[in-house]
């Protein structure tokens, strides 16, 4: 389906004058400048609009708990972390959410199939498909797309906004291979389904969606609507073993080598000799020993009909 005109073929799953409340993270990448052509898109498509200022993405559940009997969805501009700190607050409303994808990696946007193109992301919450999708939770955090401990916590507290913001995803890549060479693997067990796992790995990450990282792929069959989690454990020796497994990490393929681990269950629990953070959507958020359950149709987003990506 051409993507300029798909709109003109649908109903509206929401109310035409449907209240939204709009949260734009001003600090994300393409925040600021892109505030204004938002509202005034969404107002084009016909939405009565509460825009709020998410200066600090840590209260957004706080503003969508304050607004929720005045709303019927909740718009959030911004990146993964930013999604991710609305997250608790969708659960417990279950309004609506609509995505404008406005960070670095806007890993859960790619696992929607929502455009980069904000005019175009725009569309989709005006006349998209309502679905609900799963979410996973570890100890008592939500997740949208990976939570993961290892390599991606050192890249985590690395990625300053300033190295984001300057680089985009290639801040990725470069900080990637930093920390890939000072890498040391740590000693976890896993037990899932029953059974257990002791492993001498340098990264373990839980999936429940499909895409992290800016673009990786946890495994290649993986979607956010499955009921699982998909589970890798990185097990190698030296640091450079890991070069050629990237390329295949972007479509999910590196669970295929033999030096990774893959498993896959509705509960995981990773335990370490000590406690280590865990990174939840590009936030360090908890630490284990972790319990990782799949919720199952825990929200409700907006989303492209699923002939058209």
């Amino acid at each position: 389906m051409d993507a300029e005109n798909w709109t003109s073929r649908l109903q509206r799953a929401l109310p035409v004058s449907s209240r939204a409340l709009l949260l734009v993270n001003r600090h994300a990448r393409q925040g600021q400048q892109s505030l204004l052509e938002a509202i005034h898109c969404l107002e084009q498509l016909g939405f009565d609009l509460i825009e709020e200022s998410t200066e600090h993405p840590k209260h957004l559940s706080e503003v969508i708990l304050r607004h929720q009997h005045e709303i019927d969805l909740v718009i959030v501009g911004g990146g993964d972390g930013t999604l991710n700190a609305a997250v608790d607050a969708l659960v417990e409303t279950q309004l609506p959410l609509g995505i404008l994808p406005l960070g670095t990696a806007n890993d859960l946007a790619r696992t929607l199939g929502i455009p980069k193109s904000l005019n175009e992301a725009c569309k989709v919450i005006a006349y998209g498909e309502l679905r609900r999708i799963d979410l996973g939770l570890v100890n008592d955090k939500y997740f949208f797309n990976v939570a993961s401990l290892g390599l991606s916590v050192k890249i985590t507290q690395r990625l300053t906004k300033e190295v984001k913001r300057r680089w985009g995803i290639f801040a990725y890549a470069a900080t990637a291979l930093q920390v890939i060479w000072e890498s040391r693997p740590f000693s976890a067990e896993i037990r899932i389904n029953g059974k257990s796992y002791r492993v001498k790995t340098v990264q373990i990450a839980v999936g429940n969606g499909r895409y992290y990282g800016g673009g990786m792929a946890v495994a290649p069959d993986a979607t956010i609507d499955d009921q699982r989690l998909d589970l890798y454990s990185l097990e190698i020796e030296n640091w450079w073993q890991i070069i050629p497994l990237l390329p295949a990490m972007r479509q999910g393929r590196h669970i295929e080598w033999r030096s990774v681990r893959a498993l896959q269950g509705q509960e995981i629990e990773v335990s370490t000799r000590k406690p280590r953070p865990i990174n939840t959507d590009g936030e360090i958020t908890t630490y284990t020993p972790a319990h990782f359950r799949v919720i199952p149709k825990a929200v409700t987003v907006l989303m492209p009909p699923i002939e058209t990506f």
